[in-house]
């Protein structure tokens, strides 16, 4: 981008919304991967229309734009990889309405995900998908990556609440897609198209959200056991028993031990794995499914490893929790200066064999793996340790990633099922998708995107 392409933004956003110094850049040169990539200018946009005259002079002059939401994205999906324009949503963050009577919303993009569901809580509402980083990331990355969250068990996940959008194209047209009612089925369903596109097929400039009823009463139980086996046995066992969980969360013994300090227990020297388990809804229901769980654990002869089921006494508890849940990746690197942080899927049942897979595998190569997540709906969270400063430890932690990958494949999984491809899995994407899906999705960037100027260099490489 040179000096006067610079300038035609400038007169676009005004001064004032424009970053170029080099201090600035490099705030949005990098995202959760760690990896840097300096941007040429940095725009914060304050409606739709500036979006629009951005994209159609992206079009004429040809530099790429990357729409980047917090930066808190795990794969690289929001890195200005090629230089470029990073055009940042973080002006358009209002709540433009809550229907009560509908139970609809209308969002920007820039809007953090936890000050929008603690809005919607005040009415009665909720909005369930309710990814780690709440508390800072953004609605619109959100459905960029169409991401889940602990809730996704019960409730689902961000395309589960989208109704519609309004998308700037990379030419700079504007368009909608999807309704604001419970069904709509005219024509092609391209809401769904870019929920989790990455940012590589057009610019969310507005969210259409559906709401529920908030669930009146929650219980809260922890699960503690002394074989790790066991305790992903335990997670199929729940599910088929009837039990719908909020959240049924899983840690091992070393993302324990990472954020022993934030539980509100003393652990058992023998604690192997940790189960964290929700249940909700109104008063009758939840003491059922809370009886029903309980009963469950009690029997002891079947489930010979639990050293002991606790229930949270109260909120204060409860948040010490899910600040312990929540910490887990950040924690880990009191283990180790980097890691690999892979989201990869299962089957339920297939848990036991992925996670026995990773310490098997963690013992052959002699580093640090440990694994957490949303044990409900297969999606474990496997942190690969290294100092990539070793050359032989980085070796192995990216030996220890394509067998992970190989092996989640042979257990009918997937790559990913929150944090997207960005740059860090696009070269594994044909372990997933055979060369027909590719050759589709590469002729549908072509058509919305003809110059490869939105967010280059993503999913594909």
């Amino acid at each position: 981008m040179d000096k006067n392409t610079i300038k035609k933004i400038e007169a676009i956003v005004g001064a004032k919304h424009l970053a170029t110094a080099g201090e600035d850049l490099m705030c949005y040169s990098y995202d959760g991967t760690g990896m840097e990539f300096m941007p040429d200018a940095v725009a914060f946009p304050g409606s739709a229309a500036e979006i629009c005259f951005i994209m159609e002079l992206a079009n004429q002059e040809l530099f790429p734009v990357i729409p980047r939401g917090a930066g808190t994205g795990m794969t690289g999906g929001s890195l200005p990889v090629r230089g470029g324009l990073v055009l940042a949503t973080s002006r358009l963050n209002k709540i433009l309405e809550i229907d009560t009577e509908n139970q609809v919303a209308v969002v920007e993009p820039g809007l953090i995900t936890g000050q929008f569901q603690a809005a919607v809580r005040k009415e009665g509402l909720y909005y369930p998908p309710d990814p780690a980083s709440s508390d800072f990331c953004t609605m619109g990355g959100n459905v960029a990556e169409c991401s889940g969250g602990p809730s996704a068990v019960k409730y689902g996940v961000t395309r589960d609440y989208v109704l519609g959008l309004e998308v700037i194209l990379p030419d700079g047209s504007l368009m909608h897609t999807g309704v604001r009612t419970a069904k709509g089925v005219v024509g092609y369903d391209l809401t769904r198209l870019f929920i989790g596109s990455e940012g590589t097929l057009g610019i969310i400039s507005k969210i259409v959200v559906r709401l529920i009823a908030l669930p009146s009463h929650k219980k809260t139980f922890l699960v503690l056991t002394e074989n790790l086996h066991q305790a992903t046995v335990l997670v199929s066992e729940i599910l088929k028993s009837g039990i719908i969980p909020k959240t049924l969360e899983y840690m091992d013994g070393t993302a324990l031990s990472v954020v022993n300090d934030y539980l509100p227990l003393d652990l058992p020297q023998r604690t192997r794995a940790l189960l964290l388990i929700e249940v909700d809804g109104d008063d009758k229901s939840t003491a059922e499914q809370g009886e029903k769980l309980l009963e469950l654990l009690a029997d002891r002869k079947k489930y010979p490893s639990i050293l002991e089921v606790k229930q949270a006494k109260n909120e204060s508890e409860v948040e010490n929790l899910w600040k312990a849940r929540k910490s887990i990746s950040p924690a880990t690197f009191k283990l180790r200066p980097h890691k690999i942080s892979e989201d990869v899927v299962v089957p339920r049942s297939k848990i036991p064999l992925l996670v026995d897979f990773t310490e098997k595998l963690s013992q052959e190569l002699g580093i640090v793996i440990l694994t957490f997540g949303h044990a409900g709906d297969g999606n474990i969270h496997v942190n690969i340790m290294v100092d990539k400063d070793n050359r032989d430890e980085n070796d192995k932690g990216r030996e220890a990633q394509k067998k992970l990958f190989n092996h989640v494949m042979t257990l009918n999984g997937t790559l990913s099922g929150e944090h997207g491809v960005g740059i860090t899995k696009a070269p594994f994407l044909s372990l997933e998708l055979d060369e027909t899906s590719l050759a589709l999705m590469g002729k549908i960037k072509l058509l919305f995107d003809p110059n490869n100027i939105l967010n280059p260099g993503k999913i594909f490489t």
